[in-house]
C-alpha cells in the first residue's frame, strides 16, 4: 500500500536529519518525495547509472554493495543512501539491491540540492556521511600495518646460506632480514642463493654477509599500501622491511599484497560450497581471521563484517547438510536445521561457538529418529572441525532435546511462555534468535508469529524477559572509569561480550517481543522498535550510536589481537584505547545503562 502524506509526513519525523525541519517545512517537502515499491532481489540502481536522487528506506531491506561487489552497508527502514553520487554528476558509485520486498522514497536531485541549500543542519548531516562512507578493501590506501607479517625470519650476518635456506624451507617463505648488532643490516632471498650462490658455485657455508643486498628499502609502520606498491615498482623488488623506530617489526613481500587482495568473503563462500569434508572446509575457515582484519582495516561497518562472516558459517552449515544427505541417503520426512546465538542474529566475529536446532515433519516416526541423530552428530561435528566449537551449554541439534518434530516445538514455546521460570525465559531467549539455514523453510512459517503474540500477550513472560535483560550490565565504575574483571586470567579487562554487546542484544529482543516484530539481527531490531514506536526516536539514535561503538571496538579489538599473532578474544585492556576512545565508549556504556533502567521502571522506552 502506498503511504499517504500523512503516513510520510509521520514517518520522515523519525528520520534524521529531516526530523530537525519544521512541522512548516517538512510539510512543504513531503510532496516532493517520489515512492518506489519494488520485490526482493530488484536493483535499486547499478553502478555507474544516473540516479535519480537520494533515497530513504520506508519498510524492507537494501544491500550496497562497492565496484567489486563487496557489501557496503546493510539498510533497514528510516536508512538513507544515493547521496554520494549526487556529488559525482549523478553517477552511482555503488550499487544497490533490494533482499526484501522493499519501499523506498525518493527525493529527487533538484529538490535535494535545494534542500541543502537552504537547511545548514541537512547539508552538515550528508556531507559527515559522505566523509564517513568506507573505501572498501582498497589496498593502495590500507596501512602496512594491516598488510604485513609480523614474524619475519631472522638470522645474524655471519649465519651461513645452508642455515638460511633451511629456514626458509621450513617456514615456507622467500626471504630472511639479515641482522647485525641486532639491527637490520640486510636481505637475502630465495633469488639471491640461487643466483649468488648456486650460479656462482660458492660453498653453502658462505657468511649472509657476502651475499645479502645491504641496506634494504625500508617503510615505516605508517606508510600505506601504495607506497609498497611504488616502491616495489621503482627499485624492482619484492620485499620490504617494515622498520619502527629503527626497529624490524615486519615484512610486506608480494604474497602478502597477493593474499590481501585476494580474501573475500565471496571467495570463501565460494570454496566452502565446493569442498567435499568438514577438512577441506576448515582450510578455508582457517582464513576468516584474516579476512576479519581485511574487513575492519576496509573501514566496513561492524554489522557488515559480522553479517560477512556469519554468511561463511550459514555456507559451511548448508555444504554439511548436503554431504550428510549424501552420506545417510535421503531424509525420510522433511526438516529444517535453525542457528540461535550469534549466528541466528547473523553476528558472528572472530569468536564463535554453534548453537543450532532440527524442526522435524510431524509426520516423523521414532523408527526415523535415528536417522535425524546422525545427521545433527555428522552436522555439528563438520562444524567444529571448521572452529565453530561444542555450544557449552549444548544448544545443539545433537541434544535430542532441540532435534523434535514441529509440535513438540510449539508446546516448548507455548510451556515458557506459561510457566516463565528462570530457565524457561533463558530458553525462550536463546529461541528467539532462531533464523532457518537449511532444509524445509515452510516449518518455520507462522511460528514465530504465533510465538510472539502470545509472549507480548503474558506480562508475567514479559516481566521475566525484561528482568533477563537486566543480568548483564555495562562495566561502570566510580569516578568516570570502567569496572574491570577483578582477578583470573583476565583481570583488569572489560568483557566486551558479556558487558558490552550482549546488554543490547537483551534490550533489542524485549523490543522485539513488545512490537511483535520478527527481525533477529540486533540493530535491526533496535530500526524496527524505533519505527514501530515501541523505542523513542531519541533514546534509538542513542542506543543505536552505542550499540555501534562498542560492536566496532570489539571488532578493533579483536582485529589488533590476530594482527599480532594472538587468538582473538572479547577481554579488553581499557589502557589498550586513547583517554578519548575511552571517554566515548563509557558515554556509550552509560547510554545502554540508562536504557536498561528505563525498560526495567518501566518508563519511556516501552509503550
Amino acid at each position: 500500500m502506498t503511504p499517504s502524506a500523512a503516513d510520510l509526513t509521520r514517518f520522515l519525523g523519525t528520520v534524521h536529519p529531516y526530523d530537525s525541519l519544521g512541522a512548516r517545512r517538512l510539510a512543504d517537502l513531503v510532496p516532493r518525495f517520489e515512492t518506489l515499491a519494488l520485490k526482493a532481489g530488484t536493483p535499486v540502481y547499478r553502478l555507474g547509472e544516473v540516479l535519480r536522487g537520494v533515497y530513504v528506506v520506508y519498510d524492507g531491506e537494501v544491500e550496497v554493495t562497492d565496484e567489486n561487489g563487496n557489501p557496503v552497508s546493510i539498510l533497514g527502514p528510516r536508512n538513507s543512501f544515493g547521496e554520494r553520487g549526487l556529488t559525482r554528476d549523478g553517477l552511482a558509485v555503488t550499487t544497490a539491491r533490494t533482499q526484501s520486498d522493499t519501499t523506498l522514497l525518493i527525493l529527487p536531485r533538484d529538490a535535494f540540492e535545494l534542500l541543502l541549500a537552504s537547511e545548514p543542519q541537512v547539508a552538515k548531516f550528508f556531507d559527515r556521511r559522505r566523509a564517513a562512507i568506507p573505501r572498501g578493501n582498497d589496498l593502495a590506501t590500507s596501512r602496512v600495518s594491516d598488510l604485513m607479517s609480523r614474524d619475519p625470519l631472522t638470522l645474524d650476518a655471519q649465519a651461513s646460506v645452508q642455515d638460511a635456506a633451511r629456514a626458509m624451507a621450513m617456514r615456507g617463505i622467500s626471504s630472511v632480514c639479515v641482522l647485525r648488532d641486532g639491527a637490520l643490516a640486510g636481505i637475502v632471498t630465495v633469488r639471491d642463493i640461487s643466483g649468488k650462490v648456486v650460479g656462482d658455485g660458492l660453498p653453502i657455508s658462505t657468511p649472509l654477509a657476502e651475499v645479502m643486498s645491504p641496506n634494504p628499502i625500508s617503510l615505516a609502520s605508517t606508510a600505506i599500501g601504495s607506497d609498497v606498491l611504488h616502491t616495489m615498482m621503482e627499485r624492482h623488488i619484492g620485499h620490504v622491511p617494515i622498520l619502527e623506530a629503527g626497529q624490524l617489526v615486519g615484512i610486506v613481500t608480494q604474497t602478502d599484497l597477493t593474499r590481501f587482495q585476494a580474501v573475500s568473503s565471496a571467495e570463501l563462500v565460494s570454496k566452502i560450497s565446493h569442498a567435499a569434508s568438514a577438512r577441506e572446509m576448515a582450510v578455508v575457515t582457517a582464513e576468516i581471521p584474516r579476512l576479519l582484519v581485511q574487513l575492519v582495516a576496509a573501514g566496513n561497518r561492524h554489522e557488515v563484517v559480522t553479517r560477512l562472516i556469519t554468511d561463511i558459517a550459514d555456507t559451511a552449515t548448508r555444504r554439511l547438510l548436503t554431504l550428510a544427505e549424501t552420506e545417510l541417503g535421503p531424509p525420510p520426512v522433511p526438516y529444517l536445521w535453525l542457528a540461535c546465538g550469534s549466528q541466528g542474529r547473523q553476528e558472528q566475529t572472530g569468536v564463535s561457538d554453534q548453537d543450532n536446532c532440527l524442526f522435524l515433519d510431524d509426520a516423523v516416526s521414532e523408527a526415523d529418529m535415528p536417522y535425524f541423530a546422525a545427521l545433527a552428530r555428522f552436522v555439528s561435528d563438520g562444524l567444529d572441525t571448521c572452529g565453530y566449537v561444542y555450544c557449552p551449554g549444548d544448544m545443539m541439534a545433537t541434544n535430542p532435546r532441540w532435534c523434535q518434530p514441529l509440535r513438540v516445538w510449539r508446546a516448548y514455546f507455548q510451556g515458557w511462555i506459561a510457566k516463565p521460570d528462570p530457565t524457561a525465559q533463558m530458553l525462550a531467549s536463546v529461541m528467539f534468535d532462531l533464523r532457518p539455514i537449511g532444509g524445509q523453510m515452510s516449518l518455520f512459517d507462522g511460528l514465530q508469529t504465533e510465538t510472539l503474540k502470545a509472549a507480548s500477550k503474558n506480562s508475567i513472560f514479559v516481566a521475566h524477559m525484561i528482568a533477563n535483560s537486566l543480568k548483564h550490565t555495562p562495566p561502570l565504575g566510580l569516578l568516570r572509569g570502567f569496572a574491570t574483571i577483578r582477578s583470573g586470567e583476565h583481570r583488569n579487562t572489560i568483557d566486551l561480550k558479556h558487558n558490552g554487546v550482549v546488554p543490547v542484544v537483551d534490550l533489542a529482543r524485549v523490543y522485539t517481543l513488545r512490537g511483535r516484530l520478527t527481525p533477529a539481527n540486533t540493530r535491526a531490531r533496535l530500526e524496527a522498535a524505533e519505527a514501530a514506536g515501541v523505542l523513542s526516536p531519541s533514546g534509538g539514535r542513542d542506543l543505536l550510536d552505542a550499540y555501534d561503538l562498542i560492536a566496532e571496538t570489539r571488532l578493533e579489538h579483536q582485529a589488533r589481537q590476530i594482527k599480532a599473532g594472538g587468538r582473538p578474544d572479547n577481554y579488553m585492556s581499557p589502557s589498550d584505547l586513547s583517554d578519548f576512545e575511552r571517554s566515548h565508549l563509557r558515554d556509550a556504556f552509560v547510554v545502554v545503562k540508562t536504557l536498561q533502567s528505563a525498560v526495567g521502571h518501566g518508563r519511556g522506552m516501552l509503550s
